[in-house]
């Protein structure tokens, strides 16, 4: 009986994506595991699921899954919260090769340490005041909304404009005086 309402359920999808194909992706259907106030699909890999952190990169996870000795194909609902426990206390304290980590030689203190979640948008946002307040060139950059890093603005960066490149704004048509009468 149960088999035959997913079988119906599912003609029925089928239906409405030939329908309309620009549906959206169904959501993942399982448990969601929340890590480090994000919310990580439960069908996910370790590996995979770790990157949905902001600030794990594919390279931190893999660090992470060989350090606390956890399959990477392991899916992320099979953890038990012991082990969600340990994988976040390592990613407080990630030890790993200095070139993986995101905040090398801080300008404040001068370590080296790997920043995610809220802290990492924090340090930005720190970041680009302190370069405005000195008034340095990526400073005053960021301040005018132009790119920092050296890229052409003739061509690219054009925001708010209506019209394209050459084109001719169209001025309204006047009609001629009439010559007067002498």
């Amino acid at each position: 009986m149960a088999d035959e309402k997913k079988q119906k359920e599912m003609e029925e999808k089928q239906i409405e994506k030939k329908k309309n194909p620009f549906i959206a992706k169904e959501e993942p259907t399982g448990k969601i595991v929340r890590m480090m106030q994000t919310d990580i699909p439960g069908n996910k890999s370790v590996y995979a699921g770790l990157t949905r952190i902001k600030g794990i990169s594919w390279a931190i996870s893999n660090v992470l899954c060989l350090k606390m000795g956890i399959n990477r194909t392991k899916k992320i609902e099979e953890l038990s919260k012991e082990e969600i426990q340990k994988i976040e206390e390592k990613m407080k304290n990630i030890d790993c090769l200095g070139f993986l980590l995101n905040r090398r030689n801080d300008f404040t203190t001068g370590k080296s340490s790997h920043i995610i979640t809220t802290d990492l948008d924090y340090e930005k946002e720190m970041d680009i005041k302190r370069l405005k307040k000195i008034r340095s060139y990526r400073g005053l950059r960021h301040a005018t909304g132009q790119p920092t890093r050296g890229q052409s603005t003739r061509s690219h960066f054009r925001t708010n404009r209506k019209r394209g490149v050459g084109m001719k704004v169209n001025k309204p048509v006047v009609a001629p005086r009439p010559a007067e009468k002498k």
